[in-house]
């Protein structure tokens, strides 16, 4: 979609994963400023150099999900502020999955590890941002979703219950907010080559995945003005 995002100001988180690594080159390609927030700095330096070859110089902002705390978003949120004056797109492709795990046997921190970073923390960046979305007439917060008829099933623990929470969570939000506040709205997508399913199946056995950038045109449609039409609501999308 180029143009699609032209002089645009994207967060994304989770930019040294897969699809985040991924959706971070392709907004880039559609003409935005990305931010690429994630843990590791060499690894973010390599997202900067695939974003930066196919469009606008891409901002780094190192950042762990699982330690920070509100202030730390509030600190982000001011940053940003300063640096663009708004923002126009937030990204959320962070996730936390340690693997399958009856829930009877699960470490109580690693339970709590998933629903902070697949929830809380998603919630607390998003709240954060969101007078600097409103100040955006495009504004927009896509939440990156798993398939619920899989993880809510047998073993996938809090991981799991941050996915139901947040489908919920985007429905209500876009409630409160309206028709002529910030865009919030789910992108679930299909069978996808990442490490955390990786975790979850077996990778030889695991033919109907595909990789990560067979999604990032629809991470780039959700963010763009021709995502509007998913306002409060949560989008499914097959691989290309």
């Amino acid at each position: 979609m180029p143009g699609a995002l032209q002089d645009r100001a994207v967060l994304v988180t989770g930019a040294t994963g897969g699809l985040g690594a991924a959706a971070a080159v392709a907004c880039a390609e559609a003409g935005a400023t990305v931010v690429l927030l994630g843990r590791r700095v060499a690894a973010l330096n390599r997202v900067y150099d695939a974003a930066r070859a196919v469009g606008p110089e891409p901002a780094l902002y190192p950042l762990d999900l699982e330690g920070a705390s509100p202030d730390d978003y509030d600190q982000l949120a001011q940053v940003l502020e300063r640096e663009f004056g708004r923002l126009d797109g937030l990204l959320h492709c962070a996730a936390e999955f340690k693997g399958l795990t009856p829930l009877a046997h699960t470490d109580p921190a690693d339970f709590a590890r998933a629903l902070h970073v697949d929830l809380t923390a998603r919630w607390w960046l998003t709240q954060a941002c969101l007078p600097l979305l409103a100040k955006s007439d495009l504004g927009a917060a896509v939440f990156v979703l798993d398939d619920p008829a899989r993880t809510s099933g047998a073993f996938w623990g809090g991981y799991g219950l941050a996915q139901a929470a947040q489908a919920a969570l985007i429905g209500m939000l876009q409630a409160e907010l309206g028709e002529a506040g910030p865009r919030i709205s789910g992108l679930r997508l299909g069978p996808m080559r990442t490490g955390l399913r990786a975790r979850a199946y077996q990778a030889n056995a695991d033919t109907e995945a595909r990789p990560p950038g067979e999604y990032a045109a629809a991470c780039v449609e959700l963010l763009s003005a021709a995502g509007m039409a998913w306002r409060g609501r949560v989008r499914e999308v097959a691989a290309a």
